[in-house]
């Protein structure tokens, strides 16, 4: 996985919204609210764990990508212990520069990572 070319990136509710409608492409996925965050899950296990306000900040199980995702300065291991297992957040400022299509492919290991077998092998590639 590389960087692509940048584009300027959208406002933290646009972005934030457009990581979970991506999320939501997967079959049997649903958003919840735990702790008052938006989390996003296949069938009852997150793979998607996001908040925004200034900033939008988004956690994932990425266990292929985690060394590529953390040499980004706004990368880190995800607290209370999940950083240990895979789990990296990041959190994205104004000016801060990761792809959107990054962000996505990102979001689709987490998603193979949490999700059955049956249903990932169902996916194909």
């Amino acid at each position: 996985m590389t960087a692509k070319q940048n584009t300027p990136m959208p406002s933290p509710s646009r972005l934030a919204d457009s990581l979970v409608r991506h999320a939501l492409k997967y079959p049997e996925t649903r958003v919840d609210h735990p702790w008052g965050e938006t989390a996003v899950k296949v069938r009852a296990k997150a793979f998607l764990f996001l908040s925004k306000r200034e900033t939008v900040s988004f956690s994932l199980k990425l266990p292929s990508s985690a060394e590529f995702a953390l040499q980004f300065p706004f990368a880190e291991p995800t607290h209370y212990g999940l950083g240990k297992h895979g789990w990296v957040t990041i959190t994205i400022a104004k000016g801060d520069e990761l792809p959107l299509a990054v962000m996505k492919d990102l979001i689709d290991e987490s998603f193979r990572a949490v999700a059955p077998k049956a249903l990932v092998k169902a996916l194909g590639k």
